[in-house]
Order: structure tokens, then C-alpha cells, then sequence
């Protein structure tokens, strides 16, 4: 891999040795997982113009291999600790993504900021919590009549079906489930939330209770 794709995940993979930024550790896997993964999803689902908030980005990805791929996207990167919001700070200044926003902080607090509350024209999570919890915790930063794109696994019914009940009082729903194949054995699917009007008063709620109707739905 070559030109800015190859030195942000050369730089990852170096730094993950001490940030621990992700579980993939070879180049060659670390470029289908993480490179190859975001750009599929663009050709799915082309963000060209887009305000883009990347929640629980830890190392990057997706938001800067899709940053680097579309330079309109107005991109911004969250995720809750600094260390690895310090790398994104780097990574970004490394590839002279002045304009990309790197803040650490939780999602759901930083959605109930004015400024963050839904103003974006989409968020996209990859693997960071199931489909309930990642639904609370990215559609209130959505404006209305924009999208969620949830990055998972190739069997992704059971999370949808359990996403229901928090999409009804987030004025949410799954318009589409993209399946798309990485090689012949990794296959994921891009699950697209459509924002149909304003985050209700309340939401997103504290981390104690989103967690506890998680662990709930889930026994």
C-alpha cells in the first residue's frame, strides 16, 4: 500500500505497539481490515460533501482512510480517551488533515452539546458496541433526514431486530443492509439508520443506563 493510505497505517501499526490501537497486527491484514474495510463502504455508500462524525474512532478508522479518500468530507473524529485522540492529533497532522476535528470525549455527552446535537449530515461507527447501544450513542448527533452507518458482521438480523424499540423513541429506522465481501472469507454488512426528526429531550442518556437496558435486552 502507497502514498497516504500506506503511511497512515504504516504510522498506525507503529503505534499501536504502545497505544494499542488494534488487535491486527500484520500489515497485510491491518490493510484489508482497516483500509480496504473503510473504502468498501465508500463505494457502497459515497459520503462526497458530507459533515461526518466517526464515533469511538480510536485508531482512525474508518473516518481517516475515508477523509483521505474524499477530501470533501468534513470530517470529525471522537472517541472518550486521550491517548488516542493524541494519535489521531498526529496522524491528522502527519497527513496535513488540518481541518479535521480530533475530540476526546463521550459520545453521549458530547451529543447533548448544541453544537453536536443533531448537526451532522451522518455518523459511522465500526464494531465499537452492538446495533441498541451504538444507535443511542451516534443518532443524536444526526440532523434530521441524515444517516447512521453502522459497520457489521455478516449476520447482522438479531442486532436489528433488537434496535427496534431505541429507533422508535430516536426517530430512527433501518432503511437499508448493505452486505459486501472483503476477499473471499471476510463478509460484513453496512447497516444504513435513516434520522427522521429531532433527538427527543433526554436523549442520549447516561452510559450507567444505556448499559443497563443493553445488559437487559440481552438476557
Amino acid at each position: 500500500m502507497t502514498g497516504d493510505m500506506g503511511r497512515f497505517l504504516a504510522l498506525l501499526l507503529e503505534r499501536n505497539e504502545v497505544l494499542n490501537l488494534t488487535a491486527v497486527r500484520e500489515p497485510g491484514e491491518a490493510g484489508v481490515r482497516h483500509i480496504e474495510d473503510a473504502l468498501a463502504v465508500y463505494d457502497l455508500f459515497p459520503m462526497g460533501g458530507m459533515s461526518l462524525i466517526d464515533v469511538g474512532s480510536g485508531g482512525g478508522v474508518p473516518g481517516i482512510p475515508l477523509r483521505l479518500r474524499d477530501p470533501s468530507i468534513r470530517l470529525t473524529l471522537l472517541d472518550a480517551t486521550a491517548k488516542k485522540v493524541a494519535f489521531l492529533r498526529e496522524a491528522c497532522d502527519t497527513l496535513g488533515l488540518a481541518d479535521v476535528d480530533c475530540i476526546a470525549a463521550r459520545a453521549e455527552e458530547q451529543a447533548r452539546l448544541p453544537r453536536f446535537r443533531d448537526s451532522f449530515d451522518g455518523a459511522i461507527a465500526r464494531g465499537v458496541a452492538r446495533l441498541p447501544v451504538l444507535c443511542e450513542l451516534c443518532l443524536p448527533f444526526v440532523r434530521p433526514g441524515g444517516v447512521f452507518l453502522a459497520m457489521k458482521g455478516a449476520e447482522p438480523a438479531q442486532e436489528v431486530a433488537d434496535a427496534e424499540g431505541i429507533l422508535r423513541r430516536l426517530s430512527g429506522r433501518v432503511k437499508e443492509i448493505l452486505s459486501y465481501s472483503l476477499g473471499d472469507e471476510i463478509r460484513h454488512t453496512l447497516v444504513l439508520v435513516e434520522k427522521l426528526g429531532p433527538t427527543p429531550a433526554g436523549y442520549p442518556r447516561s452510559w450507567a443506563k444505556i448499559k443497563r437496558e443493553a445488559l437487559a435486552s440481552e438476557g
